[in-house]
Formats: structure tokens, C-alpha cells, sequence
């Protein structure tokens, strides 16, 4: 399975973009500032990921996720996560609102209001299922 990420809009505090699954838009996306494609430096829990390629996992328990009833009861908290980011760790892809949610992750949902998504979790919930199926190795492509 290949997912494709497309940043459509930088601003001063997310990036909003177009996930793509095998060539077909599937959701837009939530991330933080993507200060490093404007030259400047990563702030921990404040900055996008570098554009690249990097594969996906569904292996990994998010000690995060796992607390929380919910999640715990859905997928136990595993959530996909992107492996060898450089110079970043445990980034995820995940629900979430608005890019305080984000701490680098990629949220997923709806962009219909302004520096937000919407609908993330029926709309995490259906990616994770795909990619639960996909019997591919799964990349995010990210630009």
C-alpha cells in the first residue's frame, strides 16, 4: 500500500494536506508548522516531519493510545507509525483536531474548518482498516 501525503497549505502553525492512497485521495491531513521546508530548525513537538519516504508500521503499541479506554478497546493503541524519520521518534498516524494534537504526528479527517480536520476518528478508524488488510508493505510518501 502506498500512501501519499501532499502539503497543500503552510502556515505559521499547522500544514494542512492531501492524503492519497494508491493514487486515489482518500482524507486531508493536520500537522504542525513545517518549519523545516522554510530553512528553520525542528522544535520538539512543534515541527512536521521532513518530506521523504518512510514505512509504516501497525506493530507498535502507542504507550499513549493504550491507556485510553477507547483506543484500548479498539486496536489495544497500536497505531501506524512511520519508521526512521531522521532526527525524529515515535512519529504516528493518528486522530486529532487541531495541530496541539499533533507533537509531529499526521492527524487525519476532514479539513472543513479553518486550521482543522474534522471527522478524525471515523476517518482514522476507516485507514486503519485498509491498511489492516493491505497485504502490501506499506510507505507514506511525504511532499
Amino acid at each position: 500500500m502506498r500512501l501519499k501525503l501532499i502539503r497543500k497549505y503552510r502556515k505559521a502553525d499547522y500544514t494542512i494536506g492531501k492524503l492519497y492512497i494508491d493514487g486515489a485521495y482518500f482524507c486531508d491531513t493536520l500537522e504542525d508548522y513545517d518549519r523545516l521546508y522554510f530553512g528553520g530548525i525542528k522544535v520538539a513537538g512543534r515541527t512536521a516531519i521532513p518530506c521523504g519516504i518512510y514505512k509504516v508500521v501497525l506493530n507498535v503499541q502507542s504507550p499513549k493510545y493504550a491507556k485510553k479506554d477507547y483506543w484500548r478497546k479498539y486496536n489495544k493503541g497500536y497505531m501506524p507509525r512511520l519508521l526512521n524519520v531522521p532526527y525524529f521518534s515515535g512519529i504516528l498516524i493518528h486522530p486529532g483536531n487541531t495541530a496541539s494534537d499533533s507533537d509531529g504526528c499526521i492527524l487525519v479527517g476532514k479539513n472543513t474548518q479553518v486550521g482543522r480536520v474534522t471527522e478524525s476518528i471515523a476517518t482514522f478508524k476507516k485507514l486503519y482498516e485498509l491498511m489492516k488488510k493491505s497485504k502490501e508493505e506499506i510507505t507514506i510518501e511525504v511532499k
